[in-house]
């Protein structure tokens, strides 16, 4: 048994309760133990220790007091080098890849959620043991974590080289689908849970395996990459979206309706938006094993788990892996030059619809990711923008500014960057260190600009230079009103955009539209389409309505002026121009 020793009892499923024995056989005295309060990956403060209760603490039966320290930290009062042996349950109620649940249809954790951290002891070996109970008798158990002794059916105990480690491979349990494959020689395994008895699976592991193919050759050549194998850990659900990234897995949350189905032909799966947004995150997820996983920011060298770990890096690792997620899939043959050049779109969209652009550099967002990306209000289009929207087109910038020139690439960049940092940590001096180096000139007052300003990227001229025109489009009714709405039950104002025709007429969050009122009539509304229906001429420049919304339960008349249907606003789309200059950058993979 390894010096540190957990032992996981998935049995009290319809209490949703993991029972914990954790066994540390030379204590020291005085022992500290904490459970983290977040998890790398996913930069918010989530207080893990608040679903962790009835913990106690013995050495050879007798009872050892526990002195809880603050929030997350306790001290058992042991003596040292008899083994200590602590018990406690955790509650596991969260369907995110973030944390853990359980219940009679399928069990996840991550080790961040479950295995308290023994102070002192992080480097020792761990030994994750997961029991499988009557209960479970058709259940399968999958991790990354290399297996020590276990069953066929993956329950059994698998050990960690130090506390890293383990918290970085989580567990999926249940009587789940999966498929094992090799991708440039490396075994990979697909593990599915919760799909429709419609699932083509072949079809799933057949993209994956060439996604998985392209990003090896992408960071490699012919070469091997950094793990030994590698698991995808799919849970499917009704509605849901997500995943987070770890060293040799990713746990991913997806539609039923997002999956491909039996039956379905190639030309009808790639006009699927959602399944396509699924092999985007499959894409997103794999391509940081490299790009946060090892690859990381100086200031992740070790992690901390007892606070924030700042950096203003993410606009690179999460707005560069944003980048290239899509553009791998479009060098897989996965979608065609229309559906990446549409999909390019709508992130350039997503942050030119944001105010909060002109207010917020993507190194400030970076930053401030644990108080206001994760922590999202009324406000945070006018006050934000996310590292990575924006952080993605910063990448389109210098990619298409690099093969401009021609010296290099940003694929080269990257590759160059693995190398020369030992596939560790950087800091954005070695980024501007690399541009240097393969291109010949300096490159900081671009990244001053694009990263540490809040002006408008070069879009139009770097796309123009590559055979691709950005043009304004028509607007939305929302973007033309400056509005975000839910429309599930009424019309409700989710935020008011800075600037636009709705903050002028004195909307709200949490307003409901009820209803549009003209000269001698008024009516009804449940859908912002609802309202050119009934505005009359909206056609005209600076039509007038009064909107009736209701706010705090008082009724509200307010004054607003209608932006004729058919204008444009920060709304484009991209167009081939020059086929043949379009082709040079779209279709090939390798550096010129």
């Amino acid at each position: 048994m390894a010096p540190i020793h957990y032992r996981i009892d998935p049995a009290q499923q319809h209490a949703h309760l993991y029972r914990v024995t954790l066994t540390v056989a030379r204590p020291a005295a005085g022992q500290e133990l904490s459970l983290p309060v977040w998890i790398p990956g996913s930069y918010l403060v989530r207080e893990f220790s608040k679903n962790l209760q009835s913990l106690r603490a013995s050495q050879g039966g007798a009872e050892v007091a526990l002195e809880q320290l603050d929030k997350h930290r306790w001290r058992a009062r042991c003596r040292p080098g008899k083994p200590l042996v602590l018990e406690y349950e955790v509650a596991a109620y969260d369907t995110s890849v973030r944390t853990a649940w359980l219940d009679a249809t399928r069990g996840f954790f991550n080790g961040t959620s479950l295995c308290l951290r023994v102070h002192g002891q992080e480097d020792q070996p761990h030994d994750l043991e997961v029991v499988r109970p009557r209960a479970m008798a058709g259940w399968s158990l999958a991790t990354g974590l290399p297996a020590h002794h276990t069953a066929r059916s993956g329950f059994g105990t698998y050990r960690a080289h130090g506390y890293d480690e383990l918290v970085d491979c989580p567990v999926e349990m249940g009587p789940f689908w999966s498929i094992r494959f090799t991708a440039r020689g490396v075994p990979h395994r697909l593990v599915v849970a919760g799909a429709a008895p419609s699932f083509d699976g072949k079809r799933l592991v057949r993209d994956v395996r060439r996604i998985c193919e392209e990003a090896i050759a992408f960071w490699h050549g012919e070469g091997r990459p950094p793990f030994a194998s590698y698991v995808f850990l799919l849970n499917v659900v009704h509605d849901g979206y997500g995943g987070l990234e770890h060293r040799n897995s990713t746990a991913l949350i997806c539609g039923r309706r997002d999956l491909p189905r039996v039956g379905q032909s190639d030309k009808e799966l790639q006009a699927s938006e959602g399944y396509t947004q699924l092999l985007g995150l499959i894409s997103h997820e794999y391509f940081h094993t490299w790009n946060v996983k090892r690859l990381r920011p100086q200031e992740f060298a070790q992690y901390d788990y007892t606070r924030e770990n700042y950096t203003e890096l993410l606009w690179f690792f999460e707005g560069f892996t944003s980048y290239y997620d899509d553009l791998l899939l479009r060098r897989a043959g996965l979608i065609d030059h229309a559906t990446y050049l549409r999909l390019l779109a709508k992130t350039a969209n997503q942050v030119l619809q944001t105010p909060g652009r002109h207010v917020q550099s993507v190194a400030q967002a970076s930053f401030d990711a644990w108080v206001k990306y994760y922590r999202q209000d009324e406000n945070t289009p006018n006050a934000t923008v996310s590292y990575y929207t924006k952080g993605a087109l910063v990448a389109l910038c210098l990619d298409l500014a690099l093969r401009r020139e021609g010296r290099t690439t940003l694929d080269a960049v990257m590759r160059a960057l693995w190398q020369h940092t030992g596939a560790g940590p950087m800091a954005e001096a070695d980024l501007l260190a690399q541009l240097r180096t393969l291109s010949g000139r300096d490159w900081s007052a671009e990244i001053a600009q694009w990263v540490h300003g809040t002006g408008e990227l070069p879009l139009a001229k770097l796309l123009a230079a590559h055979g691709l025109r950005l043009q304004a489009d028509t607007a939305q009714l929302a973007q033309r009103l400056g509005l975000r709405v839910q429309e599930s039950a009424g019309l409700q104002i989710k935020a008011v955009l800075r600037g636009g025709a709705a903050e002028a007429a004195g909307f709200m969050a949490g307003d409901e539209w009820l209803a549009v009122e003209t000269p001698g009539e008024a009516w009804r509304v449940h859908k912002l389409d609802d309202v050119p229906l009934y505005a009359g001429n909206t056609s005209q420049i600076n039509a007038q309505v009064t909107a009736l919304v209701a706010r705090d339960r008082r009724l509200l008349r307010l004054p607003l002026t209608l932006p004729a249907a058919g204008t444009t606003g920060d709304t484009v789309r991209i167009d081939v121009s020059d086929a043949s200059i379009a082709q040079q950058w779209l279709g090939y993979s390798q550096p010129v």
